[in-house]
């Protein structure tokens, strides 16, 4: 266990300052999510951006094609938060929660597509992780869409998701992300916490 601490301590020292941008600027926008700030948008942009050059070098191509994602999401969801905007840049979008239909689908999206994504990884890439790589994209995926719709719920997949990204960059020497995605965890939680309060109290 010593020799595993010092071997991630020194792998401290050799990470990259692009990849430190990457973690400052992500959990910036993370945050200002959870105070339903709009500035989230565009500093999630230049983090997604960072991420989709580190990502492809790590063979981690579901996660590359998942930043993708973030970048389309990012400008979809500055847009829809602009709507009732006030000066204090916090969203007027009412919070809302996942209906029963909402999650029949979103498990059966989730089984189906991170299956056929993982066999594509396996088939056509070079990554040694294929279905894992592609279980945590879908349901990142979901994810990110349902915080775009300001659904409470999103911020419950994000914690579990947080949760299955940690060891798998760790396992790609990604250490600074491995930290960054342990305190997305506590963020989410924070998120989820908060948003409840202020939950509109009937569905969409």
């Amino acid at each position: 266990m010593g020799a595993l601490t010092t071997q991630i301590w020194e792998q401290f020292f050799t990470i990259s300052y692009l990849e430190w941008f990457g973690v400052i600027t992500g959990a910036l926008c993370v945050y200002l999510a959870v105070k339903q700030n709009i500035l989230n948008w565009p500093i999630s942009i230049l983090s997604v951006l960072t991420y989709i050059y580190i990502f492809y070098n790590a063979k981690l191509y579901g996660d590359t094609i998942l930043q993708v994602y973030f970048l389309f999401t990012a400008i979809y969801g500055w847009y829809y938060w602009r709507n009732g905007e006030n000066k204090s840049l916090k969203s007027n979008r009412a919070i809302v929660k996942v209906t029963q239909t909402e999650w029949i689908s979103i498990t059966i999206l989730l089984v189906i597509l991170s299956a056929f994504t993982g066999y594509l990884l396996d088939k056509y890439t070079d990554t040694d992780v294929p279905y894992y790589d592609a279980f945590c994209t879908i349901l990142s995926f979901i994810a990110q869409f349902l915080l775009t719709r300001k659904k409470l719920e999103n911020w419950l997949i994000w914690i579990f998701v947080d949760l299955i990204y940690i060891p798998l960059y760790i396992h790609k020497g990604l250490y600074a992300t491995a930290l960054l995605y342990f305190l997305f965890l506590f963020i989410a939680i924070k998120g989820y916490l908060d948003w409840k309060k202020n939950l509109k109290p009937i569905y969409e």
